[in-house]
């Protein structure tokens, strides 16, 4: 069973990689909470199985389910794409899964970042998240790799890297008090490296206008390469 680490990837010399990098595969979840997707989410989940089966071109593509949506997407998905159970609250595992993190082996662990649905109790867009919360876990597990555990609220789609030490985010966000209103700049700049390997972060003032995410950067911009943003 894969272990929960005590200590952090920077200071097991991991990083994470640039989306640009070459990896192993994509994961999803699939869509169906009634109070986010109209129509009982079918036009959702016909969207999904289409980006699903087109990535699954070049690389291989698991897609988590509920037990109640099994059969549906086994049945609306191509047979190389693999599905498994896996409980979830909504359908975005960008910002729920893991981010995987590597070392100059070559190998690979992931952080399990708190979740708490873009806001919390406060403004969060759902309750209960407690589902969401341990999407992470279980991939991990299913993938036999090694967790951190970080200690505060981060999504995926909060942050983007360059793969060489540089991040970038939105003060709107990470420094939002519905996710951690106990840290200020300096700490979670030093969490960021603590947890992503990364010496450099790139503040933007804010993400889109009337974003729910409270500003995700991946809704604005992302590193197309090294020193390169787009």
């Amino acid at each position: 069973m894969p272990a929960l680490l005590k200590t952090t990837p920077a200071g097991d010399n991991f990083r994470m990689p640039g989306e640009f990098e070459p990896h192993s595969g994509c994961w999803m979840l699939w869509p169906e909470r009634p109070t986010n997707w109209r129509l009982g989410a079918k036009p959702a989940q016909a969207a999904f199985a289409a980006v699903a089966s087109a990535i699954a071109i070049g690389e291989p593509v698991t897609v988590g389910v509920s037990r109640s949506q099994y059969v549906n997407a086994r049945a609306m998905l191509p047979d190389a794409i693999r599905v498994v159970e896996l409980s979830s609250d909504d359908a975005w595992m960008r910002d729920v899964g893991p981010t995987f993190v590597v070392d100059d082996t070559g190998q690979v662990r992931g952080v399990d970042w708190m979740f708490n649905a873009w806001g919390g109790l406060s403004s969060g867009l759902y309750f209960p998240w407690d589902q969401d919360d341990l999407v992470a876990r279980k991939v991990l597990e299913i993938e036999r790799c090694d967790r951190y555990r970080a200690p505060f609220v981060l999504e995926g789609g909060a942050i983007h890297v360059d793969g060489q030490g540089t991040l970038i985010t939105t003060e709107e966000c990470l420094l939002n008090p519905n996710r951690n209103p106990h840290l200020d700049k300096g700490q979670l700049e030093i969490l960021l490296h603590e947890y992503l390997g990364v010496t450099s972060v790139i503040w933007l003032g804010k993400g889109v206008v009337d974003d729910e995410t409270s500003g995700h950067v991946d809704n604005l911009c992302c590193f197309v390469r090294p020193g390169e943003v787009a």
